[in-house]
């Protein structure tokens, strides 16, 4: 929280450094290496067009300044894409033939188009599927059973889906491949339907599920597209599907399949990984409401998987957009470190009214902070829409979304458009490569949309960054990136989405290693309502102080033990002008004693206190003055 007081502006200077523009030298020449940059705008007038590059140059900014840290790391990206459903594929192999080999080259090829780096593929129907029957790899007429797999054959997918899937590899190499069943076969069933219904409660048919889905993989490997993921069912909680195929798996038979089918597919494809739960971030009321009587609607569901036996053959979870907030991620990812995070779905929507300028714009800007972004600073592997393609109907689908988008539109006279998913998903696939490694990076914004500058940083294969950056406001604003001693100023538009690169460069490198706050507190006075702890969400440790900038209040940091460090960086947010015009920097083993360390005015959000090597177990950062403006702290970091 925040509270106004009043005080007197002061004359500003950062310690130790002076004011250089961006790029520029003392003596003006420009010396810096540069970053190039992509931006899409909201009314489309920019789609991933390539401006100008822009030079880091020396000093420092009054602007919010997005620190990235290319020394901490977190999770390995294993890509960012779509789904080639068989309602994409249809619609794709509908075109003409050059139409075709362009669209797939613009999504695909890491060169010519966005590099899809990732595939969620259906085992069997989906919603989006053209034919008028649904269907599963193993069907039988109703009231046979075929336990020795007899009937299997994936013969559905080789007229289209499997082509495609082969192009896509041929294209981007690098692609990997999940599979997800929407429903096993039907005489695996209670209701002896692909549409709802759960399996039976039998270890055979857990057993030739199991064997059902390890064929799955060995038939993809050998028509060409090996499979890298496989979770045992998609949204396993919605349990009333519209009709389309779909089951209710609680979380018991979700382990009974995992169990049977862990040590099969290790054996046949040490390669694919299993993947849990596969649904939303948080359960959906209307799943609740629809919990048979006498079952409990299961919230913890992914919880629930990795704290049993059957976690040891799951490589971790994967999750949707459709209710709840990406934080739900870090938060499994906390209590299971050693398990990886996946999103794996998630749909643009349209009214049927709507015009498509409004559902590009609202598209955008709702994809780029909660599955560009949001998603990403939460720890997922991956980003991955759902259709990659669909007609101008939204379609063909059976049963299901009647709203949803894909990355691309074919129109009924052959022509194809990209839509905002195809550039949400292009700034990331095209630029941050597989095998990269999310970076430490500052950001200002939500995945609620507060006016603020949200990004996230990565650093690829071969030493090159990618930031990516959403203005979260209607309006433009403008940001400072600082990447070690170097920096420089962008400003977007309102609404845009950009990602800016750079190659490795020893100019670039810090020279101070970050002190891990892990097991810090903090507290603020004089009121004594406390600094708020904010999710750590990126590598670092933040705090969230809303005290006011009267002289004499101070926040204060309890670093849980004796810790040496020789700069300081308080970092005000996005709040523009919300900083301390006048501090006090000290420190203390106690927590009695202070000894005052530097003291000083500031020009803008972030101040870097460069001081004698100093250990101490308690910070204290003290207004020293009084202003008409708010004093906020978004950040604290220590760096020896």
């Amino acid at each position: 929280m925040r509270t106004t007081v009043r005080r007197a502006a002061t004359a500003a200077l950062i310690l130790g450094l002076a004011v250089v523009p961006a790029g520029q030298a003392a003596d003006g020449h420009d010396t810096g290496p540069r970053a190039r940059v992509w931006v899409t705008t909201v009314d489309r007038a920019e789609l991933m067009a390539e401006r100008a590059p822009v030079a880091f140059g020396t000093g420092s900014s009054a602007h919010p300044t997005i620190v990235v840290d290319p020394d901490r790391t977190e999770q390995t990206v294993d890509g960012f894409g779509a789904s080639i459903t068989d309602s994409s594929a249809n619609v794709l192999h509908g075109l003409a033939p050059a139409v075709r080999e362009e669209t797939m080259r613009k999504l695909f090829d890491p060169v010519h188009g966005i590099g899809v780096s990732f595939l969620r593929q259906p085992v069997g129907s989906s919603d989006f599927t053209a034919a008028a029957e649904h269907y599963t790899y193993d069907d039988v007429p109703a009231g046979q059973t075929d336990f020795p797999l007899a009937h299997f054959s994936i013969a559905p997918d080789e007229a289209k889906v499997l082509p495609l899937l082969r192009e896509a590899k041929r294209l981007n190499p690098a692609l990997k491949v999940m599979g997800t069943p929407w429903s096993p076969p039907a005489w695996m069933k209670t209701t002896d339907s692909l549409v709802g219904g759960r399996l039976k409660d039998d270890p055979a048919v857990y057993d030739a599920y199991a064997r059902y889905l390890v064929k799955f993989v060995e038939a993809y490997a050998a028509a060409g597209v090996p499979v890298d993921y496989l979770s045992v069912q998609n949204e396993p909680q919605n349990r009333t599907p519209d009709a389309y195929p779909g089951t209710d798996m609680p979380v018991a038979q979700q382990l009974a399949v995992i169990e049977a089918l862990g040590p099969k597919l290790r054996a046949a494809s040490p390669r694919t990984k299993i993947l849990a739960y596969d649904h939303n971030w948080a359960t959906h009321p209307n799943d609740v409401a629809a919990t048979p009587p006498g079952s409990s609607p299961e919230t913890d569901y992914p919880y629930q998987v990795l704290d049993s036996p059957a976690a040891r053959w799951v490589a971790g979870t994967a999750f949707h957009c459709y209710y709840g907030d990406p934080g739900a991620q870090t938060a499994l990812h906390d209590a299971f470190p050693d398990k990886g995070i996946w999103f794996t779905e998630c749909s643009g929507s349209r009214g049927p009214t709507d015009p498509p300028a409004k559902v590009f714009r609202d598209t955008l800007t709702w994809h780029a902070r909660n599955v560009v972004l949001g998603t990403t600073r939460n720890h997922a592997k991956s980003a991955v829409n759902w259709n990659i393609a669909l007609d101008s109907t939204g379609g063909p689908h059976n049963g299901g979304c009647g709203t949803c988008t894909g990355l691309v539109t074919v129109h009924p006279d052959g022509s194809v458009t990209t839509d905002a998913e195809y550039y949400t998903i292009g700034h990331l696939s095209k630029f941050v490569k597989p095998g990269a490694k999310r970076i430490a990076s500052t950001s200002f914004g939500t995945t609620g949309w507060n006016g603020q500058v949200m990004d996230v940083a990565f650093r690829n294969p071969d030493g090159s960054t990618a930031l990516v950056v959403h203005n979260e406001n209607d309006d433009p604003r403008a940001f400072a990136v600082k990447v070690g001693e170097r920096l420089f100023e962008y400003t977007l538009p309102g609404g845009a989405l950009a990602t800016f690169t750079w190659p490795r460069h020893h100019a670039l490198r810090g020279k101070l290693d970050q002190v891990s706050l892990d097991g810090a507190t903090a507290t603020a006075s004089p009121t004594g309502e406390g600094a708020e702890r904010l999710a750590d969400d990126d590598a670092s440790t933040r705090w969230s102080s809303g005290q006011a900038q009267a002289a004499g209040q101070h926040v204060q940091l309890d670093l849980g033990s004796r810790e040496q460090f020789r700069r300081v960086a308080v970092d005000s947010g996005g709040n523009l002008g919300d900083y301390a015009r006048n501090w006090e920097l000290s420190a203390s083993d106690d927590g009695t004693s202070w000894r005052t360390l530097a003291t000083g005015a500031d020009v803008g959000q972030l101040t870097e206190v460069d001081v004698r090597r100093t250990a101490a177990r308690y910070l204290r950062v003290t207004s020293t003055g009084a202003a008409g403006n708010w004093w906020s702290i978004a950040d604290i970091r220590l760096y020896d």
